[in-house]
């Protein structure tokens, strides 16, 4: 594990570091390669994404650390794998595993959910804490209240996805509050994990194996609208990221030629509703 480890070092040192925080980011990750060669006996190139969160839930346990210490292991486990490994951080399905996965879900809720996640690049957090008067049809847009970033924006509405979600809206009783409230107490949005299990219950439902995260699909919106011809610059802003270098990790930093953006969820084709 000597090779992994010296390359992550000499990585992470090339952001200016001082030797003292260069220590301090190569803990966790020290103790990624023991969790691999003493636990699962695996090199990381071989590892799943079930394993890795295994070694998260590992650490966890054994070091009683905190969420806040937590995500500094996800954050250094990330960087390890996009910039030593050179793998995507999110698995991203095709876009014919996309229109495949959205057309086949039964339940209309959840296929609405999906639809607004990738149509428009949304956060898990950013669909259940929709509201209806978030949804303006005039204009085609979402607005997103107290992103995660902290800022107010507005995202692409997809016309396939809002056919989607006004069938959903007329079959779940016309939410006019929450657009996805609580089943038992509408007074609330849904939560996050709800909408995760029933990913994995459609993907055995497919036979497929256990790869897509609710992430995926707004990791799949980012890279097919660049695969379909769009800016870096019109992408960084339906995404809501702060600066360009969180938008060129969706993309691999590439150029391509101006144009206006057409969510790749309307660039599909094919009957999406029941």
């Amino acid at each position: 594990m000597d090779k992994y480890f010296n390359s992550y070092r000499e990585m992470i040192s090339l952001r200016g570091l001082t030797d003292h925080t260069i220590k301090s980011y190569s803990t966790y990750i020290k103790a990624y390669f023991d969790f691999l060669t003493d636990v699962i006996h695996k090199s990381p190139e071989d590892v799943s994404w079930d394993e890795m969160r295994q070694f998260i839930g590992w650490v966890q346990n054994t070091r009683s650390l905190s969420d806040r210490t937590i995500n500094a292991v996800i954050s250094q486990l990330r960087f390890f794998t996009i910039y030593v490994l050179h793998k995507p951080w999110d698995d991203v399905p095709s876009q014919q595993e996309v229109k495949t996965f959205i057309s086949t879900i039964p339940d209309l809720k959840q296929k609405a959910m999906i639809a607004l996640m990738y149509s428009s690049g949304l956060r898990i957090g950013e669909v259940c804490h929709l509201k209806y008067q978030d949804i303006e049809r005039s204009n085609m847009r979402i607005h997103i209240s107290h992103s995660k970033n902290r800022s107010d924006r507005y995202a692409v509405l997809s016309k396939t996805a809002l056919e989607i979600l006004t069938q959903y809206w007329f079959a779940y009783h016309k939410p006019v509050d929450w657009l996805f409230p609580k089943q038992h107490n509408k007074s609330k949005p849904i939560d996050t994990f709800y909408l995760s299990r029933h990913i994995h219950e459609h993907e055995q439902r497919l036979g497929w194996p256990k790869r897509i995260t609710c992430h995926s699909f707004r990791h799949a919106f980012g890279t097919h609208l660049y695969e379909n011809g769009a800016d870096l610059l019109t992408i960084q802003a339906y995404l809501g990221h702060r600066s360009l270098e969180s938008t060129t990790i969706y993309v691999h930093l590439a150029t391509s030629s101006m144009r206006k953006a057409i969510s790749p969820f309307d660039m599909m084709g094919g009957d999406f509703l029941a």
